[in-house]
């Protein structure tokens, strides 16, 4: 399956997101990026957007998990 990087990293940012209960709202707040750049990221068509290390390093931070989950294979779709 090859499936562009940044839908992998965008739909576990999602899960983990939904694993931690909160909303995109919250994680906005944590990551101080907006709600708009959070649902962009999460966003099926992700793929035609970039975001940097960084980011994905300050969200994992923001949902306290290693960021390795992050770049794990999806195990189905995520509603």
């Amino acid at each position: 399956m090859n499936k562009d990087i940044y839908y992998l990293v965008g739909q576990n940012i999602k899960k983990q997101r939904k694993l931690k209960g909160l909303t995109q709202l919250e994680l906005a707040n944590k990551t101080f990026y907006s709600y708009e750049f959070i649902r962009k990221v999460e966003s099926k068509s992700a793929c035609r957007n970039t975001f940097s290390l960084d980011t994905v390093s300050k969200i994992a931070l923001a949902l306290n998990i290693d960021i390795r989950l992050l770049f794990e294979p999806l195990d189905d779709e995520i509603a």
